[in-house]
């Protein structure tokens, strides 16, 4: 039988390595080593990853292809908004109370679309994304309208605590979604991915859980949007575009459906190579569609598929590794 991880080194070693993942860059933005445009791309990519997480709760755990979180991100970033500057309710209440928006869309969203499935299901988000990007630039009086809304906060000024503020935030949804994805919740979800009518057939209650899937994805997309309005400090009604939803789900193909750090190391990477090739104007956008021809080519499963980085199962390996090296 094999010897179990200890449950305080199971806890003790990711922690340790979060912290120094958030500590050490943050630290060097404060102090001027890494300059405010390098870390708001960072910053960036941290939103990018939450709404990518989003995306894949949707696609690559409950198996349903949904094209409009860009609109619950939207509306995620225009209730922080509103609540925060119209009726001045502290940041973090914002925040909390915009997610909870987002949800409560998904939810009436969900209900009569999550009855469809595959390509009809897809149009019907596609179409949801649409309508609120149109009600948006018709709400002159709270969302400024094609204009857009200014929104400066301490984010926006302080590259340094917005970048604590994202990283601890997407390690924090990370965390959140590993223990559900562990639950019971998150197994019949996974059921209902991999057959739904052997798992109705089990008892699992199909619409039941792809509601709870949907709702928690609008959760979290909307915390990624208030965290764009408040870091970015401007929001127009384009972030509710298609493009913006296909771009999210490019991180999930790309890191692999089903693979929670698939989707955040490609949101990393797919954001910092945009930037470096913004010297190619509009032209840096077929960069994405030849990602996905290769990718579709040549590992139709993604980076990583539906495997899971392991802080622990990088230590046992590094471990091994040095034994192998030591001279007998």
């Amino acid at each position: 039988m094999k010897n179990q991880t200890p449950p305080v080194q199971s806890i003790l070693v990711p922690a340790l390595c979060t912290v120094v993942i958030v500590a050490v860059p943050a630290l060097l933005i404060w102090l001027g080593l890494i300059d405010a445009y390098l870390a708001q791309i960072i910053t960036v990519a941290g939103i990018n990853a939450i709404l990518a997480i989003s995306v894949n709760l949707i696609t690559g755990f409950c198996g349903q292809l949904s094209l409009g979180q860009a609109g619950f991100m939207a509306i995620g970033a225009y209730t922080c908004i509103v609540f925060a500057l119209d009726l001045h309710v502290p940041l973090p209440a914002a925040v909390i109370l915009a997610a909870l928006a987002a949800a409560c869309a998904a939810f009436f969203i969900g209900f009569p679309s999550l009855k469809l499935t595959g390509d009809y299901l897809a149009i019907v988000t596609l179409g949801f994304g649409e309508i609120i990007r149109v009600i948006l630039n018709n709400l002159r009086s709270l969302t400024g309208g094609a204009n857009g809304r200014q929104f400066t906060t301490i984010l926006a000024v302080s590259p340094a605590l917005a970048f604590l503020v994202v990283t601890l935030t997407l390690a924090a949804v990370v965390t959140l979604f590993q223990n559900f994805n562990r639950s019971t919740y998150g197994r019949a979800i996974l059921a209902v991915r991999e057959d739904e009518i052997a798992a109705n057939s089990s008892g699992i209650g199909i619409f039941r859980y792809k509601m709870a899937a949907f709702v928690c994805a609008g959760f979290i997309a909307g915390i990624g949007g208030a965290l764009y309005a408040m870091i970015i400090g401007f929001v127009k009604p384009d972030i509710a575009s298609f493009t913006k939803s296909i771009d999210y789900l490019i991180f999930v193909v790309l890191g692999g459906m089903g693979s929670l750090t698939g989707s955040v190391i490609a949101a990393y990477i797919l954001t910092a190579t945009q930037e470096a090739l913004r010297f190619l104007k509009d032209y840096r956008l077929l960069f994405y569609p030849l990602i996905l021809i290769f990718v579709m080519l040549f590992r139709p499963q993604g980076l990583l598929g539906m495997k899971e980085f392991s802080f622990l199962g990088f230590a046992a390996r590094l471990k091994k590794i040095t034994r192998r090296l030591k001279p007998v």
